[in-house]
């Protein structure tokens, strides 16, 4: 399939409430939507770089920049066979994984849609298992103006269907938190997200969360530090996950060789797409660790991606895969809804992703666009 042209857009749509971290609020999301075209058929992309660099050094700013001057420019005109072949075309870029993984998003769309198969299954092609129709999902709360804000919080979204519940901390918004929701929601799966706020001292503070039966621990010291994960993991009985400090199947290796984690939260984009996603996948069931699929407050089109990434059989944890009304009240793609008895929400089945793009909405919360054909190289 030869790549003839690709659209790029930067968006920008108002959140449906604040969404509180570590490292600040967000009130709006900006990110990167591309539209890769190859002999009739049309592939998605979504950069989840956004407004600062808080999460990750990436912004939609420096991403548009990467896109724009490298990475566009080295796949143009390219005949892609198999979304695989994207990594040696982009080796000549050091990191910028959020970028690089907007082009492997739309590659797996594309030559799925040509194979006739949805991205779930193109991507479940190497195991007997197949890919999942529902997949498990929970629910990400940011910080709160209080606890007994945040205990409401958690009723609401319980009462609406989600069976997990993630709650964002920091230096001192964390162990009374963990008590009080674990006091008031004694049954519920309960885990902790710190955003690498924290330093191997503060093990104490994890090790009193010991008695709260929560279901993991993650990303609670730096965001580059695999070995400090390695050496509070055996001080603490609750499940240590890894987020910021895997972004490459490299790095979940050498986390799984010094022991640092229990468990892996693979957000695609933060590893470059879904090609180094699913390596990440098979080296993990090798050494028996859980994984679960991690979220960037995707608008439709990313998150139709991160379903069909869930939907391996590896994935047994539940994602951060909420439905489209958590954060957007009009997206720009297919609505994503919860299926309330049993917390998932139901993968794809049409071709490539399985959506639709509203490109009237596209076009409404677009900020810049700009078309790359090959005749621009």
């Amino acid at each position: 399939m030869k790549i003839e042209r690709i659209d790029l857009f930067h968006i920008s749509m108002p959140l449906v409430s604040p969404f509180g971290t570590s490292f600040g609020v967000q009130l709006d999301r900006d990110c990167l939507i591309m539209k890769l075209y190859a002999e009739g058929l049309v592939g998605w992309g979504e950069c989840v770089a956004t407004n600062d660099p808080g999460y990750s050094y990436e912004t939609a700013v420096t991403a548009w920049h990467i896109l724009s001057d490298f990475l566009i420019p080295a796949v143009l005109g390219k005949n892609l066979q198999e979304p695989e072949e994207l990594q040696a075309w982009l080796s000549a870029v050091r990191g910028h994984p959020l970028a690089k993984a907007t082009l492997d998003q739309a590659a797996w769309d594309i030559t799925a849609q040509r194979d006739g198969l949805s991205m779930a299954q193109k991507l479940a092609l190497p195991y007997a298992e197949g890919s999942k129709e529902r997949v498990k999902v929970g629910i990400s709360i940011g910080i709160q103006p209080s606890i007994d804000a945040t205990m409401d919080v958690i009723a609401e979204n319980l009462a609406k269907g989600y069976g997990r519940i993630k709650l964002k901390i920091k230096p001192g918004h964390d162990l009374e938190l963990a008590r009080a929701a674990r006091h008031h929601f004694p049954d519920t799966l309960i885990m902790l997200d710190a955003n690498s706020a924290y330093k191997l001292a503060d093990a104490p503070l994890f090790q009193a969360m010991d008695d709260l039966n929560l279901l993991m621990i993650e990303q609670p010291l730096g965001y580059e530090d695999i070995y400090d994960h390695s050496q509070l993991r055996p001080l603490i009985q609750t499940p240590l996950c890894l987020d910021e400090s895997i972004t490459s199947a490299d790095h979940a290796r050498y986390a799984l060789a010094l022991g640092a984690c229990d468990i892996i939260n693979v957000k695609p984009t933060r590893v470059s797409g879904w090609t180094e996603a699913r390596k990440i996948h098979d080296m993990a069931q090798d050494h028996d660790v859980r994984l679960w699929v991690g979220g960037m407050l995707e608008t439709g089109i990313g998150r139709a991606a991160q379903l069909a990434l869930a939907s391996l059989p590896g994935f047994t944890l539940p994602g951060d895969i909420s439905a489209t009304e958590r954060y957007y009240h009009h997206d720009i793609a297919t609505r994503f809804t919860l299926n309330s008895e049993d917390s998932t929400i139901t993968v794809p089945t049409g071709l490539g992703l399985g959506i639709e793009v509203d490109e009237e909405r596209l076009t409404a919360v677009t900020t810049q666009k700009k078309t790359f054909t090959i005749n621009d190289f």
